[in-house]
């Protein structure tokens, strides 16, 4: 996919194309941007901690409202658009790319915000299923496009709630709430130090001389699919073994290593490697945010290297291919670190590297991969971006 979006003007014209209905109205346009996740994977649902920051690639959306009292979503690949009822008492899922803005408008009609009916033209350029949230950048757009349609705001924290929401309650996806954050709240060279129980953020500034690239499988994932939510249940199931142990837990969150080493025995296995894997995860982010404050790229690396193990053996939700990929670029000189990110099963692989050796580092992977799986990959050298917005 084309991964620069489509300039104002030209995304202009096409939403009059596409709703000639549109003529002489006020359109506006949005942007919200997909995330890549630093160190700290698994864990917001817990209520833990994680690192991402926004990227470089974005959906858009052109708004402009009607009075039909229906919402009608279009993307620029498509022919013909979708069409809802906004006042509709029994929306049902549709199990494509517009429950995602069909959910954030049912969550904004709840709160109380009226929108008349709108028009909305989706350009999207964040890869799907690549583990870059493009679900999250889509419903952050919408939910922004329809705030305007309304001539309402929400702060950020509450935009990212309300996405939250859509994609749990409608989607059906028991996501936490770091892709839709990260999203709204991303600045330009930094990552965010994100408290996913309290929503505390701080921001932590990447080395100028560390090039973040983004390697993609082509093996597509669906975060709604059964092993996401099975590893959430799973989690729960810990949290409640936990709780019986000693008082204060209602997370993952709360559980530390001595209660692993105390109470871990008498939990099935797979059970005790589940928790094994957020309590050292959540450790692991805290870690990396030290390592990044001290300058000590290589610490963060380690860590890096150390989360996908976890991820790959006591969580369960990498693959082949991104497995072969992070041994590719541990062998690549100038390569600190390298991970899996996103939910896993697929996707993408996230890596630190000197920016003397991206070259090197690029025709090496791609290369590699090629040779061990048969597939052409794409690789992305990005910057970490600022979050949601207008665009004009």
């Amino acid at each position: 996919m084309k991964l620069a979006p489509t300039s104002t003007s030209n995304l202009r014209a096409q939403f009059e194309a596409a709703f000639p209905r549109s003529a002489n109205r006020d359109v506006r346009i949005v942007r919200a941007p997909g995330r890549v996740n630093l160190i700290g994977e698994h864990t917001d649902y817990n209520e833990g901690f994680v690192m991402p920051g926004a990227i470089a690639f974005e959906h858009r959306v052109a708004v402009s409202v009607n009075d039909s009292g229906e919402l009608a979503v279009r993307d620029v690949q498509e022919a013909q658009s979708h069409t809802f009822r906004i006042d509709d008492p029994d929306p049902k899922p549709r199990c494509d790319w517009t429950d995602y803005v069909r959910g954030v408008q049912i969550q904004l009609s709840r709160l109380g915000y009226r929108i008349p009916g709108a028009d909305l033209l989706i350009d999207g350029h964040v890869p799907m299923g690549a583990g870059l949230s493009s679900s999250a950048a889509l419903e952050v757009a919408s939910a922004l496009a329809l705030l305007r349609a309304c001539g309402r705001s929400l702060d950020a924290r509450s935009v990212a709630q309300l996405c939250q929401r859509a994609e749990n309650e409608f989607v059906g996806a028991r996501c936490g709430i770091m892709d839709q954050f990260s999203s709204i709240s991303g600045r330009a060279g930094h990552a965010i130090l994100l408290d996913c129980r309290s929503l505390e953020a701080s921001y932590v500034p990447l080395p100028d001389d560390v090039a973040l690239v983004i390697c993609n499988t082509m093996v597509r994932h669906s975060i709604a699919a059964g092993e996401y939510n099975q590893r959430r249940a799973e989690c729960e199931r810990c949290v409640e073994y936990f709780k019986t142990k000693r008082n204060g837990v209602t997370a993952l969150r709360d559980v530390i290593e001595d209660d692993l080493q105390q109470y871990g025995s008498r939990l099935p296995e797979t059970l005790l490697r589940r928790a094994r894997h957020i309590v050292s995860e959540n450790a692991r982010v805290l870690k990396a945010a030290h390592a990044f404050e001290s300058d000590d790229i290589k610490a963060v690396g380690k860590l890096m290297y150390e989360s996908h193990a976890s991820l790959r053996d006591d969580y369960e939700v990498s693959c082949r291919e991104l497995n072969v990929m992070v041994q590719l670029a541990a062998a690549v000189p100038g390569t600190y670190g390298s991970r899996m990110t996103g939910g896993g099963f697929g996707g993408c692989t996230v890596s630190l590297v000197d920016r003397g050796a991206v070259e090197q580092f690029t025709q090496e992977v791609a290369a590699g991969y090629e040779r061990a799986t048969g597939i052409r990959p794409d690789i992305f050298v990005t910057t970490l971006a600022d979050g949601a917005g207008p665009v004009e």
